[in-house]
């Protein structure tokens, strides 16, 4: 059972409901085994991870990093990208229309400046070392995210696409920031379903995975039970084999177990 947090297992808070967390507890009491698999980083993941007392390996990055949290695991696995794609965003940021360019990797956040309050995903204050420059950035990065200006979304995809295309893969963020995320060409969810599928020896017809946004479809389509959120955007809705009929805000996931799957909730 494969979990997208936000918009799926996570209200709109964003927090894990109490019957999600029973929901989930009794899925894996019944023998399913449970994963986050989400486009989030792993520093902002783990607290929900920890929240459901998962001891899976968790999917990070959409597909681009994959970690057994707080222990060992034999298939972790990462993929970067190059500095100097990091470094030339950064030099043409006042071209590109960039406000905030940031680049994480499983121990790693850099940006060229703090965020602002209202974006969540990333902190309004950073540290002197944390300032992104080409003394700071010292490894490859999993991920590139930038905060545009709103009428730079378009320019900065086609400049980033037009040099860098054939080893990036260059994604718009739902929602209504113009935000967007640069990571490894060709990797995604499903990318890290698949090694979790393999790594316990899951039949794709018996995977079952939530989601809701663009992000989801490749994890959507790939598993045998692709199950859109009431409150997916009509594509994912399309794709998926079932629709739950509730919303994230709704414990959407903890009912969908509850009436379409026979686990037992106790709410």
């Amino acid at each position: 059972m494969a979990l997208d947090l936000d918009g799926t297992t996570l209200n709109d808070k964003p927090e894990i409901s109490q019957m999600t967390k029973q929901a989930i507890k009794a899925a894996q009491d019944e023998g399913y085994i449970v994963s986050i698999v989400t486009g989030r980083p792993n520093r902002i993941s783990e607290n929900f991870y920890d929240d459901l007392s998962l001891k899976t390996p968790m999917i990070n990055f959409n597909g681009n990093l994959g970690i057994l949290p707080h222990n060992r695991w034999e298939l972790e696995y990462q993929y970067t990208i190059e500095k100097d794609i990091v470094m030339d965003l950064l030099e043409h940021s006042q071209q590109l229309g960039i406000n905030l360019l940031a680049v994480e990797g499983r121990n790693m956040f850099l940006a060229n400046h703090g965020a602002k309050s209202n974006l969540g995903f990333f902190p309004s204050v950073i540290k002197s070392d944390e300032i992104l420059n080409q003394h700071t950035l010292t490894d490859n990065p999993i991920s590139i995210t930038v905060e545009l200006q709103s009428d730079a979304k378009q320019t900065f995809i086609d400049y980033t696409e037009a040099k860098f295309g054939d080893s990036v893969d260059v994604a718009p963020w739902g929602g209504p920031h113009p935000i967007v995320e640069v990571t490894t060409k060709g990797i995604q969810k499903a990318t890290g379903l698949k090694i979790l599928a393999d790594y316990y020896g899951v039949s794709q017809k018996d995977i079952f995975a939530f989601g809701d946004e663009a992000n989801d479809q490749s994890m959507i389509s790939y598993a045998g039970h692709g199950i859109a959120m009431k409150n997916a955007i009509p594509s994912i809705k399309e794709l998926a084999t079932d629709i739950t009929d509730f919303t994230n805000d709704q414990d959407g996931v903890a009912k969908y177990l509850r009436d379409h799957m026979g686990i037992a909730v106790g709410l």
